[in-house]
């Protein structure tokens, strides 16, 4: 770091490197915006920080972002209760309300299968999907977890654990993107377009 910086610049420069994806120039960057910004803007932010903080938290339900528990998703009356949606992150569930298209349930597992990165498990909430379950009342679970190599083999894991119970347990569809062209397609791309075929 350089040594022209203050010491509050450089302190602020390296919590911003603490964040995901943010380097060294992106730190400088930023600090430097929060420095010509108006001291409003800081003090904004922080609120912000904080407020997040003390506000937001996990749904004892479902494990999405919410402020009241449960989330407004899980106690909402017009939703299916017979459909589980599992996901890995609450960014994910947020991904598919923008979609507008599934009025289910959700199920956020808190990551992916990763060994490697010692996340097994015991580190998703899979023990609580298997409790929600035999709980009664959900006919199928939809498996949306990442197309990667941890989403796979997280989907396959959740599934062998779901099978036995009698629910339905499906995987949502892979293929080509809206306005994608299939002439500059990967190969595994094409390939799931096509197991995922549907009647017309």
């Amino acid at each position: 770091m350089s040594s022209e910086l203050t010491p509050s610049m450089q302190r602020l420069v390296e919590e911003f490197k603490r964040l995901p994806g943010i380097g060294e120039k992106t730190a400088l960057r930023l600090a430097f915006y929060v420095l010509r910004a108006d001291p409003s803007f800081a003090a904004h932010m922080a609120q912000a920080l904080l407020g997040v903080k003390e506000q937001s938290r996990l749904c004892s339900v479902c494990f999405g972002l919410t402020e009241r528990d449960p989330c407004v998703i899980c106690a909402d009356p017009r939703r299916r209760t017979e459909e589980v949606c599992v996901v890995e992150e609450p960014a994910d569930l947020m991904a598919f309300e923008r979609a507008r298209e599934y009025r289910g349930r959700y199920h956020v597992l808190g990551g992916a299968l990763a060994p490697l990165d010692g996340v097994g498990p015991d580190q998703l909430r899979c023990g609580e999907l298997v409790a929600r379950v035999r709980a009664g009342g959900i006919e199928e679970v939809i498996v949306a977890t990442n197309p990667s190599p941890e989403g796979e083999a997280t989907a396959l894991f959740v599934a062998r654990l779901l099978k036995p119970l009698g629910v339905r347990v499906t995987r949502i569809a892979r293929g080509l993107p809206m306005g994608g062209d299939v002439e500059y397609t990967d190969v595994v791309t094409l390939s799931k377009s096509l197991e995922g075929r549907r009647e017309m």
